[in-house]
């Protein structure tokens, strides 16, 4: 058993209290932005953890219509996806979390962050379709590992322990414990010559208007 399945059995073990307290001192501990308790309760990702909850464990109880019911209801407030087939560690924190989606075959271990838009999804219907039935077609995510806002992990891929994969990269592939992904760096362009004069023959009207 991998160190995020020993994780997510134990969670079901613990008192609901110590899990709902658990859940809001990680916010306190990781957001320098949240001040108090009872500002983190309005956090959307408290809404959309507390809310994977209770339909992860319909979910696993065959209640499969309530369980997605309530992930809607979950993204129509948060703006955050998480399947309820989906699961999920300890001190789990996204951060801000508008467009998070999160695959149902996801595995995610202990003090794991996410920032905003990332995607932890497949690589297409029409290559899951191919696979063995109940096979896995999402990632799994290793302990403390940190994804940055826009990052894609696709595919049944393994992203190794304390790994960091940096804004609006794109990952296919395992990576090894410690991994640094890093995606390309936009290139700064010569500033614009805005004091040049420009020719107003040299204008291109459209036709049926008149340059001022």
């Amino acid at each position: 058993m991998t160190t995020c399945e020993t994780g997510l059995e134990e969670e079901v073990r613990r008192p609901l209290r110590e899990v709902l307290r658990e859940d809001v001192q990680t916010v306190l501990a990781k957001d320098p932005a949240a001040t108090s308790r009872a500002e983190v309760l309005l956090y959307p990702h408290i809404h959309a953890l507390w809310t994977y909850r209770v339909a992860h464990w319909l979910w696993g109880r065959g209640h499969r219509v309530a369980a997605r019911a309530l992930s809607l209801l979950a993204r129509a407030v948060s703006g955050i996806e998480i399947h309820p087939g989906a699961r999920i560690g300890r001190r789990f924190f996204v951060d801000h979390g508008t467009a998070v989606v999160i695959g149902e075959t996801v595995r995610i271990g202990d003090d794991v962050m996410l920032y905003h838009q990332v995607t932890l999804g497949s690589v297409g219907w029409w290559k899951d379709l191919r696979r063995p039935s109940g096979s896995r077609r999402h990632p799994v995510v290793g302990d403390r590992v940190v994804i940055g806002t826009g990052a894609s992990v696709l595919g049944p891929v393994t992203i190794g322990a304390d790994s960091r994969i940096g804004a609006h990269s794109v990952v296919l592939d395992d990576l090894p414990p410690r991994s640094r992904v890093v995606a390309a760096a936009s290139a700064a362009l010569p500033p614009l010559d805005t004091a040049a004069t420009l020719d107003s023959s040299a204008l291109i009207v459209p036709e049926g208007t008149h340059a001022s």
